[in-house]
């Protein structure tokens, strides 16, 4: 795992590209439609992860930070859902998501993140 996570940022597509392993050989998970994980299924470990609409996924609400829910997760087999689960919860993607549940009723939970601050590099 690379000691810090490369961060890049294109302000015109408001993207943030975020590489623990850069060039590494990645299969794209699709969380939702702004967060893309990139993961080895083999090794089990995150390469990075691609934030879309980055400013909106920082944006604070009324009431604390903007969360979104990780409808992508439906997609998945059992076992990949798994993964993807464990890899989201243990660092180093812990340090960027947070990941909770949304229960609008007692049978029907519903998981949700919120990007933690993350700070840019100043454009030079």
């Amino acid at each position: 795992m690379a000691e810090h996570p490369m961060f890049s940022y294109d302000e015109i597509s408001d993207t943030l590209y975020v590489s623990f392993k850069p060039g590494e050989k990645a299969t794209g998970i699709e969380l939702n439609e702004h967060i893309l994980l990139r993961i080895d299924q083999d090794k089990r470990e995150v390469i990075g992860i691609t934030f879309f609409d980055y400013s909106l996924l920082v944006q604070v609400a009324d009431f604390g930070p903007r969360s979104f829910p990780l409808s992508g997760l439906e997609q998945l087999s059992a076992e990949v859902r798994e993964l993807v689960l464990d890899i989201l919860q243990s660092e180093p993607v812990a340090e960027l998501l947070a990941i909770s549940t949304y229960t609008p009723s007692y049978s029907n939970a519903i998981p949700i993140t919120f990007l933690r601050r993350i700070p840019l590099p100043l454009a030079g």
